[in-house]
């Protein structure tokens, strides 16, 4: 019976030991939690709860706990803070019994274990709610920790978080699923459907039928895949994120006037994950370490020139916009945590990638997509730019505590406004400037072509049809290029209607810079 108890922190554990006074010094404020748990890991022993130092419990780790960890090489250059982390050791009980069933589940029917509980982790975290941007930092928790895991198995890769030491002979399957099953439990620990079908994985991944309990290696490739879950939570303790899942937050407003921002209709709902401009990235030094110039005045030519066209080509009554346009703009309301994890398993088929391969990659596309859209939510309430509606139709305002109804005009005499004018697509509710869209799909043409090293990522998308069901990923767009990949998504936003071109081609240039810094700094081969 596999159970999973509160976690702890090391202070509890530890309050007067030498041990936890070095460690907080090192750590400063992050707290230690660590998830205790029973696993079936036949003729494993039980072993007390200890740190590196072993001064906790004046017993030694086992070695298939022993994580080294180099402050100099794990300084990762952050701005806002630095992290040096001592790992740990959760309490593995040995139990003869398997694991108990409390759901018959099927695993996605994918080539390895890393894109099986890739597809399970991109299932749940959709299934949570959180938002895409929200969802993409749970998406790293995960893919990270089984990147970590995979990397101590395999080598090759420099792990994201400190190195683990793995036992020789550990199952990397085994690492993979316990990995990714504790990191994602830990999150989502609220939320009882989707503990339940996390739990009928684990279960069902555990069978005789399957892994067989893991016992094969003695529990080791399990032990190696609980350190790597533990050290990822442990690490990113503190970084910003806001819970519960959807929650908005406070942030810097600006004065009424025109070209600021304004909820907008239909439903005019609250600004969405203001706090996500905030969280620590992943990769970068921080959030606004790329943020752009700012949108162009009003009173430009430019202004005038942008205006005009979202006008004319984003408007649901649009006379100009052809079926071809109406379609694509459609396309990219997809869910991009599914359109790019869709993209990465699928690649990673086609190439026949390996575990360590396929770990990495979408290690790299959910760390990068997080950044990126961290990058890009810190410009939008940073900027406050006004969304197409509410400038084309000053009317288009409520009483969103946010300025006066009616809004503003533009006050600029070479641009008609439009009463009743809407958009294709519904406009999110955050500002404008820079795109979010164009951010994270140009940092996700950049990890494929990175990933690849070649620009010719000869790669298919999928993404929204709307002739199908809600949600549905039917359509595919095939992309010889990255900049075909690019150039689509800056044109599908202004036939949408919810976005000026230089909107997207800022939030292009931004996600290019994000996504090649952090792969500069992150995944990089040993040598």
């Amino acid at each position: 019976m596999v159970s999973v108890l509160s976690p702890i922190e090391v202070r509890t554990a530890a309050a007067d030991s030498g041990a936890y006074r070095r460690a907080a010094s090192l750590l400063g404020s992050v707290r230690h939690q660590w998830a205790l748990s029973q696993s079936p890991l036949a003729g494993v022993d039980s072993w007390p709860l200890c740190n590196i130092c072993h001064d906790v419990t004046r017993s030694p780790c086992p070695d298939a706990f022993q994580m080294s960890v180099d402050e100099g090489d794990f300084m990762k250059s952050l701005s806002t803070r630095i992290v040096g982390l001592v790992v740990g050791v959760a309490v593995v009980a040995a139990v003869g019994a398997a694991t108990s069933r409390n759901a018959q589940a099927v695993l996605p029917p994918l080539p390895n274990t890393v894109q099986q509980w890739n597809k399970i982790a991109e299932d749940t975290v959709v299934g949570s709610g959180a938002f895409q941007g929200e969802g993409e930092i749970y998406m790293s928790y995960t893919s990270l920790a089984v990147y970590d895991a995979v990397v101590a198995i395999r080598g090759g890769y420099e792990p994201y978080g400190p190195a683990i030491s793995a036992p020789a002979g550990a199952s990397l399957d085994c690492a993979v699923v316990e990995a990714a099953y504790r990191t994602l439990r830990h999150y989502f620990s609220t939320f009882p459907t989707l503990v339940a079908n996390l739990d009928a994985y684990y279960s069902e991944a555990l069978s005789p039928s399957n892994l067989n309990g893991c016992t094969g290696d003695a529990g080791k490739g399990m032990s190696v895949g609980l350190v790597a879950a533990n050290s990822i939570i442990a690490l990113r303790t503190g970084d910003g994120r806001l819970t519960p899942v959807g929650t908005t937050s406070a942030f810097e407003t600006k004065a009424p006037g025109p070209g600021v921002w304004r909820l907008t209709p239909p439903q005019f709902l609250v600004p969405q994950t203001p706090w996500l401009g905030s969280v620590q990235p992943f990769l970068l030094k921080s959030p606004g370490q790329f943020r752009p110039q700012p949108p162009v005045p009003l009173s430009s030519t430019e202004w005038v020139k942008q205006f005009n066209e979202v006008k004319a080509y984003g408007g649901v009554n649009s006379t100009v916009r052809t079926s071809d346009e109406t379609a694509t703009a459609r396309f990219y309301t997809a869910n991009v945590i599914r359109q790019f994890n869709v993209a990465a398993r699928d690649l990673a088929t086609a190439r026949a990638l390996d575990e360590l391969q396929t770990a990495r990659l979408v290690a790299m596309v959910n760390a990068v997509s997080a950044d990126a859209l961290m990058s890009a939510l810190n410009a939008k309430y940073r900027f406050l730019f006004w969304r197409p509606v509410t400038a084309i139709d000053p009317a288009s305002v409520s009483a969103d505590g946010f300025g006066p109804v009616p809004g503003f005009n533009d006050g600029n005499p070479a641009t008609i406004e439009e009463p009743g004018w809407r958009p294709l697509i519904t406009t999110p509710n955050h500002p404008e400037y820079p795109a979010a869209h164009g951010t994270n799909t140009s940092a996700m043409a950049e990890v494929f072509s990175e990933f690849l090293g070649t620009d010719d990522i000869d790669l298919d998308i999928h993404g929204f049809d709307a002739a199908g069901a809600a949600g549905n990923l039917d359509a595919v767009h095939h992309f010889d290029t990255a900049g075909q990949l690019r150039e689509e998504v800056i044109n599908a936003r202004l036939w949408g209607g919810i976005h000026y071109r230089r909107s997207s081609e800022a939030g292009v240039h931004l996600g290019l810079k994000v996504a090649h810094y952090g792969l500069l700094h992150a995944f990089k081969p040993v040598h």
